[in-house]
């Protein structure tokens, strides 16, 4: 299996070299809000659950900025994620434990201080149109809600007491679908992060579908003086 060595700038100053194989998603801007929401949100170090992992970057950055209790758990269902995390966690001395398997279920019987959920939340014909899942499967419905939304459902009882789960949502999604689910699990969801940014270029070419899945409700975004603008925000939820 084909595999990069990527740079990925974690804040502007730190990068992070990562072995990432095809089919691993590579980190978007989304993995870097997700990464600063935490470090601005979260005080003190914890037992830390990487959910989605991919390469393993959003548990390292927070390794790196003494946010975890070693060691870090991290959990993805590409045996090639696995084989990333394993890897990459191993050049930067952070002790993990790593398992395979869909969302939460590799962690029966487990509870943790932080959850991070990065597992994908855009609508998978959304996804198909998009530059960011070359080889990379996505299954997260027809409206990006199927793979979040559980996690959401099955969080709470893996974590600790003061538990936080942090989780982006994407406006290539059913974003109010995914906060009434979130609502109605946790006591309190918290917007920590939001950012407007450009629709790729490339998908301007289809924006006859993409308005399509707008006026079905499967995505949303806004079309400000010829440019589309999208957004992607950060949520804390906790009991």
């Amino acid at each position: 299996m084909t595999q990069t060595t990527n740079e990925f700038s974690i804040d502007g100053n730190t990068e992070l070299t990562l072995d990432i194989q095809s089919g691993v998603f590579i980190p978007t801007a989304t993995t870097t809000s997700l990464i600063s929401a935490v470090k601005n949100y979260v005080k003190k170090p914890g037992k830390l659950l990487d959910l989605g992992s991919g390469s393993g970057v959003v548990g390292i950055a927070l390794a790196l900025n003494q946010l975890v209790d070693f060691p870090l758990f991290a959990s993805d269902l590409s045996d090639g994620a696995i084989e990333c995390i394993d890897k990459n966690c191993k050049r930067y001395e952070v002790p993990v434990s790593v398992k395979g398997g869909a969302l939460l279920e590799p962690w029966v019987g487990e509870k943790f201080d932080y959850i991070i959920d990065d597992i994908s939340g855009v609508a998978e014909e959304a996804a198909k149109l998009s530059p960011w899942f070359n080889n990379v499967p996505c299954v997260s419905g027809i409206d990006g809600t199927d793979l979040t939304t559980q996690v959401l459902q099955n969080a709470p009882v893996h974590l600790n007491q003061n538990g936080l789960l942090f989780f982006p949502v994407i406006s290539f999604s059913n974003v109010d679908k995914i906060l009434d689910v979130a609502r109605e699990n946790f006591t309190n969801v918290e917007l920590l992060h939001h950012e407007e940014w450009p629709m790729p270029k490339d998908m301007y070419q289809h924006l006859s579908i993409l308005e399509r899945m707008q006026e079905d409700g499967h995505i949303q975004y806004k079309d400000m003086f010829g440019m589309i603008l999208c957004f992607t925000d950060i949520y804390v939820a906790y009991n």
